[in-house]
């Protein structure tokens, strides 16, 4: 399925870093409770992740990221996701996280 570049423009994707990580039971698959901090136009935002098989909650925390921030929050097990964070889906089902492969200025676009 094709798209347009519009339609790609719609879709505010943007660099953020880690700032917490904690468990969160709560969810059915095994995830993580995450606040990613957007730089000064988007703030700080909350989000959860199955990504607990690649990668510990102490190696998340200053991590770059990359995910979407535009999509309207969404209530997971009790917990408001304001954000997607951007990953690989692997066969085996692990998360490869979306990462710039240098420091980038948190809060810039992807384009």
């Amino acid at each position: 399925m094709s798209i347009t570049w519009q339609d790609f423009e719609k879709v505010d994707m943007r660099v953020g870093r880690v700032v917490s990580a904690e468990d969160f039971p709560q969810a059915r698959k095994p995830a993580y409770k995450l606040k990613i901090d957007f730089g000064s136009e988007v703030g700080t935002k909350q989000t959860s992740a199955q990504i607990t098989k690649l990668y510990s909650k102490e190696e998340l925390i200053g991590k770059q990221v990359v995910a979407v921030v535009n999509f309207p929050p969404k209530n997971i097990a009790g917990f408001m996701s304001e954000v997607l964070v951007l990953g690989v889906v692997c066969d085996g089902g692990e998360v490869i996280l979306l990462q710039p492969e240098r420091d980038a200025p948190l809060g810039k676009r992807i384009a």
